[in-house]
């Protein structure tokens, strides 16, 4: 008997694969040679497709730059831009906050404030009452606050507990009424009849020029001024020199520069020597790094 052709020996031992091998080894050579073959444009680089900033130029987009702007200039008599605030409260004041706080040592004062609120304020867009207590309770306790003097110490007590300071965010228009209005703008204030840290509301809200916009700044330098007359510093200080930190008791509200407040009231202790120094809310700002 003659020896059979390879091919049908590969034929019989393979079956039906015999005959789909080698189909499928074309198959793969024509997608070989299509893929290395097509233009780039053809082919899927699993690249995202362009959006459409990226399709209408080829640099990409940049973000605003202070440096193109100039600063707004803030009058004395103006508040900043912001949200909206009360022209008028009640005159009756709620009481906020959870109290318990206890700071410092106080070897000559111990001061148990209670934190208020004037009826028709709405605290809701600073963050409710408790968010209130809170910014003063952390103000009044932070080492670089009073409590750095070992004279002072804060207690957070509840109306019956015979609170002697009583911290109270008050409408424009009650502000007015308790402290004055001898300035053409809104300030805050302290007063000894009934040992009251007025909080002027559009202040709190708004903040002031001098900040450049740091609200939160602003807030602890408010407490910590009118706090600070309530402790007995019931003068004012200026600016003690170029580009230094400002006093707690500077009126930094209005400016940082000792000519402007001196040109708002002659009859304060700021003097005519140009110095102007940077905004800071706290009494003893060199004592943390």
């Amino acid at each position: 008997m003659s020896e059979e052709p390879l091919w049908v020996r590969y034929a019989r031992q393979w079956g039906w694969r015999a005959y789909a091998i080698p189909v499928l080894a074309i198959i793969t050579v024509w997608v070989l040679v299509d893929v290395f073959t097509s233009p780039a444009s053809e082919t899927d680089t699993g690249a995202a497709e362009p959006t459409p900033a990226e399709t209408e130029t080829s640099q990409p987009m940049a973000g605003p730059d202070p440096a193109d702007t100039e600063p707004v200039e803030v009058p004395f008599t103006e508040l900043p831009p912001g949200a909206p605030f009360a022209e008028q409260g009640a005159g009756t004041y709620r009481t906020v906050g959870t109290p318990g706080m206890v700071a410092g040592e106080g070897t000559e004062q111990v001061i148990r404030y209670v934190i208020e609120v004037e009826e028709g304020v709405d605290t809701a867009s600073m963050g409710g009452d408790d968010a209130l207590s809170a910014m003063i309770d952390a103000t009044l306790s932070h080492p670089m606050g009073w409590t750095a003097d070992p004279r002072f110490r804060f207690e957070h007590v509840a109306p019956d507990q015979d609170p002697t300071m009583r911290i109270q965010l008050t409408s424009v228009g009650t502000t007015h009424e308790i402290c004055g209005n001898d300035l053409a703008m809104e300030t805050s204030c302290y007063t000894s009849a009934g040992e009251r840290v007025i909080i002027n509301e559009s202040r709190w809200v708004r903040g002031a020029a001098p900040f450049e916009g740091d609200l939160g700044s602003y807030r602890q330098y408010l407490i910590n001024h009118e706090v600070g007359h309530g402790l007995g510093y019931y003068a004012h200080e200026p600016c003690g020199g170029e580009g230094e930190l400002a006093p707690i008791m500077m009126q930094q509200t209005l400016s940082l520069n000792n000519d402007a407040l001196a040109e708002t009231d002659p009859n304060e202790v700021y003097r005519i020597d140009g110095q102007t120094c940077i905004y800071n809310p706290w009494p003893y700002p060199n004592l943390m790094p």
